[in-house]
């Protein structure tokens, strides 16, 4: 029998806000940031896991996750593993801690770490990577491993049950697929608000060249346009192919979302996005407050008949915000995020509710770590939930991945290839050279810049 017996947290903060990685119309001043955290046990056995912030409050996110941690100190690891709907249930259920909640803000993300913790100590316990450990659970062990507590007026868990046992037809066929040709992903770093112009034209081509197809950001449309930047050898993709219909595809079959970031009310939204119509974007990703379900509503209705779609996800707090915002038929594309949503088992809940109301899923990944995570995420939505991967597409941006242990990699065609080491669980176990070096504010980086200041 293995108990949890205690665990460890790191302030790890990277000085990204440097060379303006990150930023964007809301978000100017950015250093990409891992409140982080070990599980440990009586054993060999530990698992990591982490939420990302932009620098500032990583410290208080830390000081949450310690009393969240604590929670599962003296548990019997199998026990947990038993019903991880349960466990999460359970990881909730402190009176005091759901009271500066409940369920949202940093209490959430805190609690998010620990439990993406506790699903990587699971999916080590059994070797393999997080997205195998889960879709080779039978649809029963599937639906008890989410949390349904608030959305059962959406989906039910027999109404999850029988959609699964419907995707099980197929699934190995899906999965040695998306192993022979990797997981579609966009490119999003080639165009932070921070760069040049001339920055953004030498990254977006770069992409280009890199087998990406898709890509949010605002300066680029006569580049992705152009078959010149394409790889050596590779002809156009068709516009008007089943996996491009109604994404304003150019001649190239090159797909451009764009980004608002909260910015804007929800008339400034519509008029602003209309002007923008003649470049074509799939969609408008967070074109008002994050939580305002009717404004996004409006928004969608306003820009349907120009053929622009609306995103949204990065910063809903919790399963009910998906609820709604699926209820109202508010949004095009749901961008689950890994370390805004408490943790596997909230995701597999929006996971679910997205695939019975036919949503796409377009993950958020722009922030350390989360590329890491995702890729778990949107194999297991193709594998053994949606069933489809054909008009998917995952964030991906190319900054600190060599932080950690197994870092994810892209391939050729501009694809997520999927996880294979089987002792890596969710893959977010990072160097402990790398945490000796940026943890803050005694790390050996950050020691060296206050000498530098003093100096």
């Amino acid at each position: 029998m293995v108990k949890i017996i205690g665990f460890e947290t790191h302030d790890v903060r990277f000085p990204t806000s440097l060379t303006g990685d990150g930023t964007d119309a809301m978000n100017t001043d950015c250093d990409y940031s891992s409140a982080y955290v070990a599980l440990l046990t009586d054993s060999d056995l530990v698992g990591y896991g982490m939420t990302f912030t932009i620098g500032r409050g990583n410290d208080i996110v830390c000081a949450a996750i310690k009393e969240v941690a604590n929670r599962l100190v003296g548990k019997d690891t199998e026990s947990l593993f038993a019903d991880m709907g349960r466990t999460w249930d359970y990881m909730m259920a402190d009176p005091q801690l759901r009271w500066i909640g409940p369920e949202k803000g940093v209490i959430h993300i805190a609690s998010g770490a620990v439990n993406n913790a506790l699903w990587d100590m699971y999916a080590r316990s059994r070797k393999k990577p997080l997205w195998k450990l889960v879709v080779d659970f039978t649809p029963g062990e599937l639906v008890r491993s989410a949390a349904f507590r608030y959305i059962t007026d959406a989906i039910t868990k027999e109404e999850a049950l029988a959609m699964l046992k419907e995707r099980e037809a197929g699934k190995k066929e899906r999965e040695a697929k998306v192993l022979e040709i990797g997981y579609p992903a966009y490119v999003t770093s080639a165009g932070w608000l921070g760069y040049s112009d001339e920055k953004v034209a030498r990254l977006t081509k770069e992409a280009v060249a890199g087998g990406f197809n898709h890509f949010k950001m605002k300066l680029i449309r006569s580049i992705i346009d152009d078959p010149q930047y394409l790889p050596p050898g590779t002809k156009p993709r068709d516009p008007t192919g089943e996996d491009l219909k109604g994404k304003n595809a150019g001649p190239t079959g090159a797909v451009l979302m764009i980004d608002a970031n909260q910015v804007w009310d929800v008339s400034q939204a519509i008029e602003y996005v209309k002007g923008l119509a003649e470049i074509k974007p799939w969609f408008i990703e967070e074109p008002t407050a994050p939580d305002d379900i009717l404004g996004h509503a409006a928004i969608r209705k306003a820009l349907k008949p120009y053929g622009i779609g609306v995103a949204t996800g990065e910063h809903a707090h919790n399963r009910m915000v998906f609820k709604q915002l699926l209820q109202a038929d508010a949004i095009d594309v749901v961008q689950i995020d890994s370390c805004r949503l408490a943790g596997v088992s909230e995701v597999l809940s929006v996971l679910l509710m997205a695939a019975k109301f036919g949503v796409t899923v377009c993950p958020h990944a722009g922030g350390v770590g989360l590329c890491e995570y995702v890729i778990h995420l949107s194999l297991i939505d193709y594998i053994a939930v949606s069933g489809t991967m054909e008009r998917n597409v995952l964030e991906f941006v190319d900054h600190l991945h060599e932080h950690f242990v197994t870092p994810c990699s892209i391939n050729s065609r501009g694809r997520y290839n999927a996880p294979l080491n089987p002792n890596e669980g969710y893959s977010i176990e990072m160097h402990k050279s790398s945490i000796a070096e940026y943890e803050w504010p005694d790390g050996t980086y950050w020691q060296s810049r206050k000498n530098d200041e003093v100096a």
